[in-house]
């Protein structure tokens, strides 16, 4: 098993977890031949409500991406959740060959000690590329990597012992290592603050009752208040520890659309008292990942290759078979929040997630159309830029056709 020869504590494996440690830790800027890829992740970036806000000039960072790359629907998997899909995008395998396979694997929170395939941050780390991961959900606990590694969704925390839809501040993390490595922490808190690691919980019917307006806003302002941390974070690890490969995510966006996308007095589970209150705040929050992008875009030089990525789109309850009151978001226990949209829908491509890819030798404002881009295809098209050759159980293909020559101008060859 992968996981052995990674984190295992006898003869060689030790020595390997001491030199990747090694390479952390002196590893402090990218490789000068090395390519650069920066990844952002939005969860639930639903294209229904980001299209209409393109249109209207509401999104220009997005809009400078696309109109300089490719974008279009990105193929999920059956049934999609966060933790399963990240998953796929870091292993290139189904959910039963990760060992991830939703949110509570055999009646546990679903952590990175389940992983049965090697991650992607596992292989670029051997192969000599530096690594950088922040709020990337399904990281917890965190591993050594050759750079450093900030958890995301799914990080236990005071209050919060199983992970799920908390938002543990760096200070009350529990059950495990959010901040690899470890000396990073002092840093982080002293130069970011003491940041919450993922977007917050909504609020259920009982703290809703009677004062529905107060919550909903209440809420709202602790998402911009999560967003601009880690903004604050994003750009500090950019400056100060910039990195061949890196990867980071933000969740509000599927959070807010769970509880409050725009639907209408028809529409299953629709509550004017809850729903009336803020009908922009969806639409909002890609207002504000636009900002959130337009402070990465002066780190995407003409040599880094970015990719915005989503785990799965969301759409309201349809109007038959849909019990909003007992929609548990992974957890074992039914929830009480009125969710009024939802992205597990047994046929994945009923909620597409979204792909965006811009760098050299990608075409410029091209659609990808259909579904040619997976999830599965994320970490083949990454190695690929690598020059590392993708392990066999990877099931994803490089993403030529994004290419205008079938492939990027120039593939770096590392230790094919």
């Amino acid at each position: 098993m992968w996981k052995r020869a990674i984190i295992g504590v006898a003869g060689g494996a030790l020595s390997l977890l001491l030199a990747i440690g090694m390479v952390a830790q002196t590893s402090s800027s990218p490789g000068a031949n090395k390519p650069r890829v920066i990844v952002m992740a939005v969860n639930g970036m639903e294209w229904d409500i980001v299209r209409p806000l393109l249109i209207r000039g509401e999104l220009p960072n997005l809009k400078h991406v696309i109109e300089n790359g490719v974008y279009g629907k990105l193929r999920t998997i059956s049934a999609p959740n966060c933790p399963k899909v990240f998953t796929t995008f870091f292993t290139s395998v189904p959910p039963e060959k990760s060992g991830i396979t939703g949110f509570v694997v055999g009646g546990q929170t679903a952590d990175t000690n389940m992983l049965k395939s090697e991650p992607i941050w596992s292989i670029l780390s051997k192969h000599g590329v530096t690594v950088g991961m922040a709020n990337v959900p399904a990281t917890f606990p965190t591993m050594p990597v050759n750079g450093y590694m900030i958890s995301g969704m799914l990080t236990r925390g005071k209050g919060c012992e199983d992970g799920i839809l908390c938002a543990p501040k760096l200070s009350e993390v529990e059950g495990g290592d959010a901040v690899y490595p470890q000396s990073m922490i002092a840093e982080l808190e002293s130069h970011v603050g003491d940041f919450r690691i993922d977007c917050s919980r909504m609020p259920n019917q009982d703290e809703l009752q009677g004062q529905e307006a107060k919550e909903v806003a209440a809420w709202l302002d602790g998402v911009q208040k999560i967003r601009d941390q880690q903004q604050k974070l994003f750009v500090y690890l950019l400056k100060t520890h910039p990195t061949d490969f890196t990867m980071f995510d933000q969740s509000c966006e599927d959070r807010t659309g769970h509880w409050l996308y725009p639907i209408q007095d028809f529409n299953v589970g629709y509550n004017a008292r809850v729903n009336a209150v803020s009908p922009d705040a969806f639409p909002n929050q890609y207002r504000a990942f636009d900002k959130v992008l337009g402070a990465i875009l002066p780190f995407v030089d003409a040599n880094t290759t970015l990719f915005i990525i989503s785990d799965h789109g969301i759409k309201p309850l349809r109007e038959f078979g849909d019990e909003h009151e007992n929609h548990s978001h992974g957890s074992s226990v039914p929830s009480t929040t009125p969710v009024i949209a939802k992205h597990d829908f047994p046929d994945g491509d009923d909620v597409p997630g979204a792909f965006i890819a811009m760098g050299p030798g990608i075409k410029k404002n091209y659609e990808v159309m259909g579904f040619a881009a997976s999830a599965y295809d994320i970490a083949p098209t990454i190695l690929h830029l690598y020059g590392i050759q993708p392990p066999p159980q990877m099931e994803g293909h490089f993403l030529g056709e994004i290419y205008v020559d079938g492939d990027q101008p120039q593939t770096a060859k590392l230790n094919r």
